[in-house]
């Protein structure tokens, strides 16, 4: 693994997070959007972690030559899932959006589950982002010990 590789890492998880930090913000802004559906984002991991995939990984290196691969790693956004959750149907006649009995579906988002995803999210974001700047720092120091 070379120092780019650490870089694009943690490019990765800053593009990864910055887009789960707008889910999360999108749905805080529509809390009081009647039938609005909270989004869950979905992150995966770039390695083949699934049972096959490490079997597979093994076979070809680890009883081969004896020692343990490093992979690359990385995530990436991989979409949004919408959450099952139903709103509460409250009784508004009138409103634009009710049905013909007069009834509105609210918003399943709870403020509480998005604020500490926002923040977790916002941790993990600080996390890449010192991971770029350790790379850097790493990088700097190896080119002054050339000079």
């Amino acid at each position: 693994m070379g120092l780019m590789d650490a870089f694009n890492i943690g490019a990765q998880g800053l593009s990864a997070h910055a887009h789960r930090l707008d889910i999360h913000a999108k749905n805080i802004a529509n809390i009081d959007t009647p039938n609005y559906v909270r989004k869950i984002p979905v992150l995966i991991a770039q390695d083949d972690i699934s049972f096959s995939g490490l079997m597979n990984y093994m076979k070809d290196s680890v009883f081969r030559s004896g020692t343990v691969p490093f992979t690359g790693g990385g995530v990436v956004f991989n979409g949004v899932v919408e959450d099952t959750t139903p709103g509460d149907i409250i009784y508004k006649p009138g409103h634009p959006d009710a049905d013909a009995n007069g009834y509105i579906r609210t918003s399943n988002v709870n403020p509480l589950v998005d604020m500490a995803d926002a923040q977790m999210t916002s941790r993990a974001y600080e996390a890449s982002l010192a991971v770029v700047n350790i790379t850097k720092a790493m990088a700097q120091r190896a080119v002054e010990i050339g000079k």
